[in-house]
């Protein structure tokens, strides 16, 4: 028999959501945060591009900013959460800036201003950056801050296996430690999830390997509501990998930043074509869906498996500064950007849907938050607009906390101090899980992707359903647990693009190309 550890509040997830959340319950909670890999290793990390509020007062204003987000979400974003989103966002950033984070700064203003770029969709400058690695910098300065306080219980390699409920109330989690192959047990009064995105069920995505759908999956067997799963967001630009670095196939797809085209870049086909103005008025910084499939068709009409992104518009002097570890990157694999065009193919990139939550980050299972890309709280929409992810993660990371410790004076922690302690045995092979992966992230990335209709996401239904039947009842390794996460996350995303017969937004469906406001300006929600 094991020990439960106790709680008040559990976080599951060490990125900008529920490193925030920590910060701040912590300063009248105990605080335990679990977290899949080591701290620090989390989808925020690996974010380039920055974290969009509206800062310049002269120039930009949050009524600006919460248009441009209603814009990109093509008429589906909650206005209130929107609202919420650029309003409380501007405080949530100038505490980062408070808590030591460096942003990058603009010499030529006075006062020395930030430097603030253009993403794509924004109709203003109001994206910070601290070069091209905002995410790491922020989750540095997030962890540098929770680790010094020392109030915080962190629990690194530990993976969720399935959510605890008691009188239907969401009493903590199962678990398993990666340092030992035991199963470990978590009794909390609040438990949220901040398990970040899903985008590892596509075979070409951005994503951290880690980004397997945990958060979401076990929600929806604990019977939480999931909404808006069809929208996926395909990056326009991933670096692509060519023959002489087979070795990197493995890896996630090396992003090559929307500030890019902010600041001059241009995609070429293989013609050597500017092609975006056959496709929209804003050219590269149209909403990524738009970019994303027009990449696609200059790829079907030229049969090539990449288009260019030209920096010839850049000063060689400006790529180096400004994008510092991109141009170090293409470089070990080849390619100097300051003379070479950058080959480019879309990604799978992130996640519109999620675990559904009010305002407060209140899951339909009492005890159950949810915050970050694991969650959906109204403010993307169909298409996320550039750099509001980073953003939502902190406002609602941030509520979220505000949440838990209310709930915490006006809850009884429900626990079974003891529980059995398994050390957890394969029932299949790391090859097979392997391989059964690959059928997902297959099945998914033809079916399920920029372009869909109902033949390829009825084929892909029948993949992915061919892959449940090979699976274990019970998931006996890490491999497993996400195997299984991986699958039902991939049916959900299905079923949501198979029941939405119209276009919009990241959605596109080659069957249904138009937006039929009449019958689908609403949401689709699934609950387990």
């Amino acid at each position: 028999m094991g020990e439960t550890t106790e709680t008040d509040f559990l976080i599951v997830g060490g990125g900008i959501a529920g490193l925030t959340a920590a910060l701040e319950a912590s300063k009248t909670c105990r605080v335990t945060l679990l977290t899949k890999g080591k701290i620090g290793e989390s989808a925020t990390e690996k974010a380039q591009g920055g974290i969009a509020a509206a800062i310049d007062k002269l120039r930009d204003s949050t009524n600006y900013h919460f248009e441009d987000t209603l814009e990109a979400g093509a008429g589906l974003c909650d206005e209130a959460a929107v609202r919420v989103l650029v309003t409380e966002g501007v405080d949530r950033v100038k505490e980062l800036i408070e808590m030591g984070a460096q942003f990058d700064r603009a010499e030529t203003e006075a006062g020395g201003g930030f430097a603030l770029a253009l993403e794509g969709a924004h109709k203003q400058r109001r994206i910070l950056h601290a070069g091209d690695e905002t995410g790491a910098e922020i989750e540095r300065t997030l962890g540098r801050r929770v680790v010094s306080e020392g109030k915080v219980n962190i629990q690194q390699q530990v993976i969720g296996i399935d959510l605890l409920l008691a009188n239907g109330r969401c009493a903590g989690i199962t678990a398993l430690d990666l340092k030992t192959d035991q199963t470990c047990h978590y009794s909390a009064n609040t438990t949220l999830l901040a398990t970040g995105g899903v985008c590892q069920v596509y075979l070409y995505t951005t994503n951290p390997s880690f980004a397997t759908g945990d958060g979401v999956a076990m929600a929806y067997r604990a019977g939480a509501a999931v909404t808006d799963l069809e929208f996926v967001q395909f990056h326009p630009t991933s670096l692509v990998q060519f023959k002489q670095f087979e070795d990197l196939v493995a890896l996630p797809q090396f992003l090559i930043s929307e500030a890019v085209r902010g600041e001059g870049g241009i995609l070429l086909n293989n013609r050597g074509e500017r092609f975006m103005e056959r496709y929209h008025d804003l050219l590269e910084l149209a909403p990524r869906d738009v970019v994303s499939r027009a990449i696609f068709e200059e790829m079907k009409k030229t049969n090539d498996d990449h288009v260019f992104l030209s920096l010839s518009n850049i000063a060689p002097e400006k790529i180096r500064h400004r994008f510092p570890m991109i141009y170090k990157t293409c470089l070990e694999r080849g390619l100097d950007i300051t003379k070479d065009n950058i080959p480019v193919a879309p990604a799978a990139h992130y996640f519109m849907g999620g675990i559904k939550t009010d305002l407060n980050a209140r899951t339909n299972v009492p005890g159950l938050l949810a915050a970050g890309e694991c969650a959906s709280t109204g403010v993307h929409g169909a298409n996320r607009l550039a750099s509001n992810s980073l953003l939502e993660g902190t406002v609602f990371g941030y509520r979220a906390a505000q949440t838990g410790k209310s709930e915490i004076l006006n809850s009884k922690l429900e626990t079974n101090s003891k529980f059995e302690t398994r050390i957890l045995k394969p029932h299949i092979s790391e090859t097979e899980i392997q391989r059964l992966k690959l059928v997902i992230k297959s099945a998914m990335w033809n079916g399920v992707g920029i372009v869909r209709s109902a033949d390829s996401l009825a084929n892909a239904q029948s993949r992915l359903e061919l892959v449940g039947q090979q699976l274990p009842a019970q998931p006996g390794s890490v491999g497993e647990l996400e195997l299984r996460n991986m699958l039902l996350v991939a049916q959900l995303i299905c079923r949501g693009a198979l029941e939405r017969t119209e276009s919009r937004g990241a959605h596109y469906r080659s069957d249904f190309p138009q937006t039929d406001d009449l019958r689908w300006r609403r949401h689709l929600v699934y609950a387990g």
